[in-house]
């Protein structure tokens, strides 16, 4: 290896990696950090990158694809993973992958290199993306290569060497950032029994500490996509910027799960997504009365196979596509506004509308008289769904059951 382009962010594994990678491969190291909406952090790290040693230190902003191509047709398909996870993390790794695949053919690279461990998901989710887009791209894992058995031993070589990291031996926690979620796991997370440490929390107001008053918001829709808050129309990265701060100062969005990683273990993980979860609800309240039926519960039904691809990094395989087409075409109806209340950690839904798409009839669903619905027809409908019933009913009892 002559060049080896790292996605580097900065922190305490990318710090040391950027070191070992110019020592064992005796490479030029290029540092390469996407800007998916963490903020300071990124020039932070463009600097330190070139303090470590890196021959060059690229930042690129990726957040306005992030959003519209990454996050959006992911709110579109309701992606939720095992109940919770809004797979802010999962998300942000295909595009970062296609931005390191970039530089390196730009500068001519060797190879690149990242810093997921190899008992994480990470690993797979950049090495699948990163095959996907150069089959013959060649990738540099260390965790998977180093002697170094934890991060206790990274600490005593950054001492050894004099780099910074942002890490100490009281709070030995990690962090991912961007625009859609901030996550925390490892060293104190570990103790799946432990409650997170107090004040760890970047994005969002402690529930208990959060305004007395309840907020209406209201989010509109166009074919499953949300354009407006509160009626101001904005771009993608504007709307989910503002929907973090909204939600954030009402504590809204933090989920601490024991999750299935892709590898086989299960992991402790404590996320905060606040603006994906008020856009997560006010999505479902526009769908609830625009979407037919069985459209809605087939959708349903594949939702959580949508969200293991994301997860477990088949961002840009071709079932993910086939199916994110599947999730878009059933969005054209969506389109409407919804109400979210929020208080103190909650987002619950309070009024949805659809001028035009809606299918909730209220003439049809009154319980005061209508002449739209003759309620007689039940009787034969209800006949009918008993018809099988009834034969097995019949059977058994005439059997002595």
């Amino acid at each position: 290896m002559k060049k080896v382009v790292l996605a580097y962010s900065g922190g305490l594994d990318t710090s040391i990696i950027l070191k070992w990678i110019k020592d064992e491969y005796d490479a030029e190291v290029i540092a390469y950090t996407a800007d998916v909406g963490q903020g300071e952090e990124v020039e932070e790290a463009r600097v330190k990158a070139l303090e470590t040693g890196a021959v060059e230190a690229i930042a690129e902003d990726l957040t306005p694809e992030f959003v519209a191509d990454y996050v959006f047709p992911a709110l579109r398909a309701n992606a939720i993973y095992e109940g919770y996870y809004l797979l802010g993390t999962s998300l942000a790794r295909p595009v970062i992958s296609k931005g390191l695949v970039r530089v390196a053919e730009e500068t001519g690279a060797d190879a690149i290199a990242h810093g997921a461990t190899g008992k994480g998901n990470d690993q797979v989710r950049f090495e699948l993306s990163a095959y996907a887009l150069k089959p013959d791209i060649e990738v540099i894992a260390p965790w998977r290569e180093w002697e170094f058995k934890g991060r206790a031993d990274l600490l005593t070589y950054a001492e050894q060497h004099g780099i910074d990291v942002p890490v100490t031996t009281e709070f030995p926690y990690s962090t991912d950032a961007n625009l859609l979620h901030i996550s925390y796991e490892g060293g104190v997370l570990e103790d799946p029994w432990e409650a997170p440490p107090a004040g760890m929390f970047r994005m969002t107001t402690d529930p208990q500490a959060a305004p007395d008053q309840a907020e209406e918001v209201t989010v509109s829709f166009e074919s499953g996509t949300p354009v407006a808050i509160n009626g101001e129309h904005l771009d993608p990265v504007a709307l989910l910027t503002k929907a973090n701060q909204i939600a954030g100062v009402h504590g809204v969005g933090r989920v601490d799960i024991v999750e299935n990683r892709f590898i086989g273990m299960k992991s402790r993980g404590v996320y905060e997504t606040p603006g994906g979860t008020l856009l997560y609800h006010a999505h479902r309240a526009v769908e609830s009365i625009t979407l037919d039926r069985e459209v809605q519960h087939l959708r349903d039904e594949l939702v959580p196979r949508y969200a293991e691809m994301v997860y477990n990094g088949f961002w840009f395989s071709p079932e993910r596509e086939a199916l994110q087409a599947f999730m878009d075409d059933v969005q054209r109806r969506v389109n409407g506004e919804a109400r979210i209340m929020l208080y103190k950690g909650s987002s619950t839904v309070v009024g949805r509308r659809s001028d035009g798409h809606a299918l909730y009839d209220q003439a049809t669903v009154t319980f005061e008289a209508d002449d739209v619905y003759d309620q007689a027809d039940a009787a034969g409908f209800i006949r009918l769904q008993a018809l099988r019933l009834r034969m097995l009913a019949e059977k058994r009892l005439g059997e002595g059951e």
